[in-house]
C-alpha cells in the first residue's frame, strides 16, 4: 500500500538490551555495526520497523537477525525520541529488555559484524543515544538485581 502524506513522518526503530546476570557477574549483549552510521562501533541490537509489524515483533526479528538469539519475553523499557538520536533522519526508538540467568551463544548476522557479551564494568563506547539508554537501564533495572 503506497503512503502519501502532506507532512514528513519519522522512522520507528527498536533497540534490545539483553542482560545476563549470574552469580557475581553481569553482562550485556552488544553488536558491532557493519554499516554507517557508526560503522565499527558497538550498539544494542535493533533496527527499523517494517510497515506490517507490531513493535514487539520488530524487536524479536532484529534481535534474531543480528545475534541469532530468539527471546519471546521482551519487556518494554522506554521511548527515546531525541530528534538527533540517528544521523540518518528523525527516528523514534522503542527499547525492550530481558534479564537472563546466563549468557546465550551468539551468531552475528544481517548488519552486525559481531555480537558479543561484555561485562557491564567494561563496556566499549556506544553508538547513537545508547549511552543514555544504558544509563537509564542501570538506574532503573540494574539497581534492583
Amino acid at each position: 500500500m503506497p503512503y502519501c502524506y502532506e507532512y514528513p513522518r519519522p522512522a520507528v526503530a527498536t533497540d534490545i538490551v539483553l542482560i545476563a546476570h549470574q552469580k557475581l557477574e553481569t553482562n550485556v549483549l552488544l553488536i558491532k555495526r557493519k554499516n554507517n552510521p557508526y560503522k565499527g562501533m558497538w550498539a544494542f541490537p535493533g533496527g527499523f520497523m517494517d510497515m506490517n509489524e507490531f513493535l514487539i515483533d520488530t524487536a524479536r526479528r532484529e534481535l534474531y537477525e543480528e545475534t541469532g538469539i530468539k527471546i519471546n519475553e521482551l519487556i518494554f523499557f522506554g521511548i527515546y525520541d531525541d530528534p538527533n538520536r540517528d544521523p540518518r533522519g528523525r527516528t523514534i526508538g522503542i527499547v525492550y529488555y530481558a534479564l537472563l540467568n546466563k549468557t546465550i551463544p551468539t551468531q552475528s548476522g544481517d548488519d552486525a559484524l559481531q555480537a558479543q557479551w561484555f561485562s557491564i564494568d567494561n563496556l566499549p563506547p556506544l553508538a547513537f543515544d545508547h549511552p543514555k539508554i544504558w544509563q537509564d537501564i542501570q538506574h532503573k533495572i540494574l539497581t534492583h538485581i
